[in-house]
């Protein structure tokens, strides 16, 4: 019966995506309405043990995944700015929930700053599903930014949750010492691991038996594991594990991509639709004026003036701040650490679990609704782009690929216009940079010296898996500044093209020397 029911929920849930990605209703607020209809047709279910374990799986791969996907050479530029909102904009708005809690709703004062610690970050699932779903290209980088803050803010409010968790359990640790422990280990041991997992990729080719993700998934559970046993915050080390990874170059990259998107989806699904499963109707209801309460103070005080205070000095636009203030969306993580504090046995005179879930409902369905039209209606959105080359993944899973090439002087592309190019192939032009500025290109757009052209078509797919292989030479890498003919190659092997950091395809011969950063296409015959 069990089985059964778990088979029905993934359909529904398919569905249910389908339904969201026509109509526009955030996919995760469809879950839980779905678990909330098996529990009002009888489906009993009440284990958080098995809630906690299983959410605490769900935010491993969650996290993970989030790094991953994020495509660090368009998050850089905001890095400061992403950084210090998933800290101390956390933090802030954390505190100022706390206080409302405590002075406006009745709580009390740690038990108010509990409930603003759960719900402090924001959901990278929710936030990343809005922007890929509506394709909204936001201007001045505000899509990285929201990406690597939502991706990477999880860790901070884990680690307030613990804190107050200890002080209501009147636990005499050193607050300072906790932090820097969650914080050092999370860190080190995170960038410790992903140089040990990108160094046994290079040299065992796990792909060749069809292990390449269980050796990854292996990699994900040890750090995880190996942080918390130290004390360290599990959740941040896998985030920077999975970032590390996510911008190399490996063989079975690919796959794994499919693998994991496919993994987080199941844990999103499973995640959201336990949380309807565990909910009480009548619970929620009697809680859910408070959850109001709450959803709204975060959403148009505490996440506002965390956003505009922390980002002053950033002098960010004012309608980037707004947008950036509204995609404050609340989910998985606060879930899990809300079944985490059911769990302690901390005595509360709250009801933590339907506060959270009502607030996640509300901010799912309100802000989650709001992101298109309002980032639309503050002339956030640029329609000549897509966000989804903000997500490695993207590039990573699909079959059409995109390159750009510069025209130089001499090109007899200069002064043509893209009608007259008669392509042959099932190529097009994509888009034409010019000056920093993108153009559309249309059939009667001349091409100019030094512009910067972006090339779409079908990327070749590789069944063997060996034949074509790509890489990026790194720093330290002992091909730097040799000339191709110098590197000794075996004759089955032939470097066929490569891209350098400047964009420029060039298709080599043996003088050819290489440089760092270069990205290498190889090609290796078949052995008979």
């Amino acid at each position: 019966m069990y089985l059964l029911v778990i088979a029905l929920v993934l359909v529904l849930a398919l569905i249910a995506i389908r339904f969201s990605n026509k109509f526009g209703v955030p996919a995760l607020l469809l879950f839980i309405v779905l678990g909330i209809s098996f529990g009002l047709m009888g489906l009993d279910f009440s284990d958080y043990n098995l809630a906690a374990d299983f959410s605490s799986m769900a935010l491993m791969v969650i996290m993970f995944y989030g790094g991953f996907g994020t495509n660090w050479n368009m998050g850089k530029p905001v890095a400061k700015e992403s950084i210090i909102l998933s800290s101390l904009g956390v933090v802030t708005t954390a505190l100022l929930t706390g206080v409302f809690c405590r002075f406006v709703l009745g709580f009390s004062l740690f038990e108010g700053m509990l409930l603003g610690s759960v719900v402090g970050s924001t959901d990278y699932a929710s936030v990343s599903n809005i922007l890929r779903s509506k394709n909204l290209n936001l201007k001045y980088s505000t899509a990285p930014l929201l990406e690597l803050e939502s991706g990477s803010n999880d860790p901070t409010a884990f680690t307030m949750t613990m804190i107050f968790l200890s002080l209501l359990k009147g636990s005499n640790l050193s607050v300072p010492l906790m932090i820097f422990k969650q914080v050092a280990f999370g860190i080190g041991v995170g960038f410790l691991c992903a140089w040990v997992v990108v160094k046994l990729i290079n040299k065992i080719h796990f792909d060749e038996d069809g292990l390449f993700t269980v050796f990854i998934a292996a990699a994900i559970i040890f750090c995880y594991a190996i942080t918390d046993v130290l004390g360290g915050n599990g959740y941040l080390a896998l985030y920077i594990l999975g970032i590390y990874l996510g911008n190399q170059q490996f063989h079975g990259k690919r796959e794994m991509v499919f693998f994991f998107d496919g993994l987080k989806g199941i844990m999103q699904i499973g995640l959201f639709f336990l949380l309807g499963l565990l909910s009480d109707y009548s619970a929620l209801l009697k809680n859910f004026p408070i959850a109001l309460y709450i959803m709204i103070f975060m959403t148009i005080i505490a996440r506002p003036v965390s956003v505009f205070g922390l980002m002053y000095p950033f002098k960010l636009h004012k309608n980037q701040l707004w947008t950036v203030s509204l995609a404050g969306l609340r989910g998985a993580a606060a879930i899990a650490f809300a079944i985490m504090v059911v769990n302690s046995g901390v005595p509360l005179s709250s009801d933590i679990f339907h506060i959270v879930f009502g607030i996640c409902l509300l901010s799912s369905l309100i802000q989650g609704s709001l992101m298109a039209p309002a980032s639309k209606a503050w002339r956030m959105v640029d329609p000549n782009d897509t966000v989804l080359k903000t997500f490695n993944d993207y590039q990573d899973k699909s079959d059409l690929g995109f390159i750009q090439t510069r025209i130089h002087d001499d090109s007899p592309w200069v002064g043509i216009q893209v009608k007259e190019l008669n392509l042959r192939f099932p190529i097009i032009i994509a888009k034409i940079e010019r000056r920093g500025k993108t153009i559309v290109p249309r059939g009667d757009t001349v091409i100019n010296s030094g512009d910067i052209i972006v090339l779409g078509g079908e990327t070749h797919f590789d069944s063997t898996g060996h034949n074509l292989t790509e890489f990026t030479i790194g720093k330290k890498h002992e091909w730097i500044d040799r000339s191709i003919v110098d590197l000794k190659m075996p004759e089955d092997q032939l470097i066929i093209m490569l891209q350098r950091t400047n964009c420029d395809i060039i298709v080599p011969d043996g003088n050819t020397v290489l440089k760092a950063g270069d990205k290498l296409v190889m090609l290796q015959s078949d052995h008979k």
